[in-house]
């Protein structure tokens, strides 16, 4: 047998990356895990984290207004960003320290800089080089720009959390879930948010009832959207960028963000050298063992073109480890009734399918939906309302999709996805006893076909 340095050396410590490399550890595997900028990943350092953190944060205006419908006088409120932004940048500072001792604590060996795959077991890190006898790449992926005339004026996901200044006008670039939330926040903030995206209607891919109503929503809360347009071009004038739309329109802001995708992070991974060729959209491509084309590289988590969660990535390294390090039988990832949510406002959590897709899978199929103004919002003349929604396979009667867009739909969510993972039925719903008074018992009180 070879003398390698390790038996797996991953690159990336992103979820996937640390997950896969301290439960190898926990298993007596030695590890490395090499990273050369987000300990912790997007995450944690430009993702998750802090876009919740920030979500928190923008919903506390409406919270303001809404508290005098309840007896509660309130000064006029007033947002200061650098205690925000200071204060987010703390807790990710902390949280990069508590992924630095967990992988310390499992007996990781941390190699800091950039990974170069030099051969089908080599790494190179600046002048050294770490051989493995299996290498894992989960370099994540990496915000996209389109190439136009002022391109490089535009902040990525990446930048907008630490900006020096609080942008008082701000264009959103893009219509995916993170174009979305980002728009939803900096309205909350108090920034005048401009919307921009090339299709009819902005979270493609997403249920169309919950599109329309999500719009629908943001547009009241004073989201401006312009729609069917792409940017021309940007031009820096003064202290302020002008925005050129492709109907002609010229939008004078002081921030544009372009959210318009990511791809795999594997610029300078030396793939070449291994004869691994992503697609355009810089995805490696796997096997089901999360196995790349070279027998002892392996990859998983945003860089191979999954669903880009973090919850993913964690289960697909948990799987992959067990696989290649248990004598036990191998476990297949499966990736079907996947709970996720958006934490645009109002918030939206799904489980399942789309009514759309479930008109494609299922020969008949019954739809129940309601729309409502939360009880939270009586009192205080709160305007917003929420939608719920299941989608039932008639044939079977089991529930194949729930969407909820309303307060705290990804917490409700969480548990619907348990019972539709499970395979419950509708009939199952409806013997639930529902919580009273809460917004969520209307999915277990739901009688009245919508349409089928």
């Amino acid at each position: 047998m070879p003398n390698y340095d390790f038996d797996l050396l991953v690159i990336g410590a992103g979820s996937g990356g640390v997950r896969a490399a301290r439960t190898a550890a926990g298993r007596g595997v030695k590890v490395a895990i090499i990273e050369d900028r987000y300990w912790g990943g997007t995450c944690v350092n430009v993702g998750c984290v802090p876009k919740k953190l920030y979500s928190y944060a923008s919903h506390f205006a409406e919270d303001f207004k809404d508290a005098a419908g309840y007896g509660w006088t309130v000064s006029e409120p007033e947002f200061h960003w650098p205690t925000l932004r200071d204060n987010q940048r703390n807790e990710i500072l902390r949280l990069n320290g508590v992924y630095n001792r967990l992988l310390e604590g499992s007996g990781v060996q941390r190699i800091e800089g950039r990974g170069v795959i030099v051969s089908a077991h080599e790494v190179q890190v600046g002048e050294q080089i770490y051989s493995a006898e299996r290498l894992l790449i989960a370099t994540g992926s990496w915000p996209y720009i389109p190439d136009f005339p002022g391109s490089e004026l535009c902040l990525s996901s990446n930048e907008v959390f630490n900006l020096p200044e609080f942008p008082k006008r701000f264009l959103v670039y893009g219509g995916g879930y993170i174009a979305t939330e980002f728009a939803s926040i900096f309205k909350g903030l108090g920034a005048e948010t401009t919307q921009v995206y090339r299709g009819d209607k902005i979270l493609r891919g997403f249920d169309e009832e919950v599109r329309g109503f999500v719009q629908e929503e943001m547009q009241q809360h004073g989201v401006n959207f312009f729609l069917g347009r792409e940017i021309l071009r940007i031009d820096k004038h003064l202290n302020a960028l002008a925005v050129t739309l492709s109907d002609g329109r010229t939008l004078e802001v002081d921030a544009v963000l372009c959210a318009t995708g990511r791809r795999g992070n594997v610029e300078n991974l030396g793939l070449d050298n291994v004869g691994i060729k992503p697609n355009s959209l810089g995805e490696i491509s796997i096997d089901a063992n999360f196995c790349t084309q070279v027998p002892s590289i392996y990859a998983l988590g945003d860089v191979t073109g999954g669903p880009q969660l973090t919850p993913v990535a964690l289960a697909e390294a948990m799987t992959l480890v067990h696989n290649l390090y248990s004598e036990e039988e191998n476990r297949v990832m499966d990736y079907s009734n996947i709970a996720t949510a958006v934490f645009c406002h109002p918030n939206i959590g799904t489980v399942g399918v789309s009514e759309e897709e479930a008109r494609k899978v299922y020969k008949n199929i019954r739809v129940y939906t309601t729309c409502f103004k939360p009880m939270r919002n009586t009192l205080s003349g709160n305007p917003s309302r929420c939608l719920m929604k299941l989608v039932v396979d008639a044939a079977s009667d089991k529930v194949v999709g729930c969407h909820v867009v309303g307060p705290d739909a990804g917490e409700l969510v969480q548990g619907i996805g348990i019972a539709v993972k499970a395979g419950l039925t509708k009939a199952d719903f409806d013997a639930t006893i529902g919580i009273h008074p809460t917004s969520a018992e209307e999915l277990v009180t739901l009688r009245s076909v919508t349409r089928t």
